[in-house]
């Protein structure tokens, strides 16, 4: 069944847009809760959206969903240090919507996770990296600092990809091939979609050498790529150089929130979805950030939580933002 959602569209930089959900509530409310999707997502792709900006209704919060260069058929071409970039403009265009004294909270889902904590631990502005030199779009510009930050969904896909490959010698030979032409290839080269979509990649999409590296990481766990920061196999070390470094970054005044799913169909069975968090949990503790007490893995949820799950996700959520 088709829905609508009233709501305003912002133009938060050029090319760029959010969508603030709205209510019939006259009064612009303050606080604002940013939402980044994971691969392959935009506008009204993520099933729980809708419900939690209905819930925010009776609330000082408002939730916008964005749309960055990475979104839908954009991330094969993207890199983490881009969004985090344009996720800042628009917490800047936010701030200076609804002034000083609003709230803003971002909200990944899925790859968004990455986004999120990737925003929270990257140098500030990101570092110029020789590996991503080419790509003109980066402005190296300051991100501004959070009230609270949610990950919803921090699933590793290089583990996923390695589940594909270990189930199939197809798939295995298409992955080995990749990694040889990715390393000679340069970064911003595009990998023939014959062979990604052998992998499980949406053969709609072009993947360059380097985000092909980054989300697959052949090198990790010894020498992970930028986007494996999930993996269950990941050293502490490696835990203490994102997660540990949030409050040395200084991007976050509130609590680091998780929501695992449960029945994640993107999950791998060999992770231990409570242990992993709890390490999540005390390297964030250990490097003098907070980690959110309403962090949970949610019973029964899907990767998006389509259904069963939602209430709790929202209930959680709205406990979150309620505490900052």
């Amino acid at each position: 069944m088709a829905l609508a959602h009233p709501g305003v569209l912002h133009e938060y930089a050029p090319r760029l847009v959010a969508y603030e959900f709205t209510s019939n509530t006259p009064t612009p409310k303050p606080n604002s809760l940013l939402f980044i999707g994971g691969l392959t997502d935009g506008l009204g792709t993520v099933p729980y959206v809708a419900a939690l900006a209905k819930a925010l209704e009776t609330t000082d919060w408002s939730l916008f969903s964005l749309v960055l260069t990475s979104s839908y058929q954009g991330w094969g071409v993207g890199n983490l240090d881009l969004d985090v970039e344009e996720i800042g403009k628009c917490a800047d265009y936010v701030r200076d919507l609804k002034g000083s004294r609003g709230k803003i909270v971002v909200m990944g889902h899925s790859t968004g996770s990455q986004d999120v904590l990737h925003y929270l631990s990257a140098p500030n502005p990101v570092a110029r990296r020789p590996e991503l030199l080419d790509d003109d779009r980066l402005m190296h510009g300051l991100r501004p600092v959070l009230d609270g930050a949610i990950m919803q969904a921090p699933m590793s896909d290089r583990e996923m990809l390695l589940k594909e490959i270990r189930e199939s010698d197809e798939t295995r030979a298409a992955y080995d091939q990749l990694v040889e032409m990715a390393r000679r290839q340069s970064p911003d080269e595009v990998l023939p979609v014959k062979l990604t979509s052998k992998v499980g990649f949406d053969a709609r999409t072009a993947l360059t050498a380097y985000r092909f590296l980054s989300l697959a990481s052949p090198d990790s766990p010894e020498n992970p790529a930028d986007d494996d920061l999930f993996s269950s196999d990941l050293s502490d070390q490696r835990l203490r150089e994102t997660f540990g470094v949030v409050a040395e970054r200084g991007l976050l005044q509130g609590g680091l929130m998780a929501l695992y799913s449960g029945n994640d169909e993107y999950g791998v069975p060999w992770v231990n979805k409570e242990a992993l968090m709890e390490r999540w949990k005390q390297a964030t503790n250990a490097g003098g950030a907070t980690w959110a007490e309403t962090s949970a893995v949610i019973p029964g949820a899907s990767h998006n939580v389509k259904d069963v799950g939602q209430d709790k996700l929202v209930e959680l959520v709205l406990e979150y933002l309620g505490g900052l």
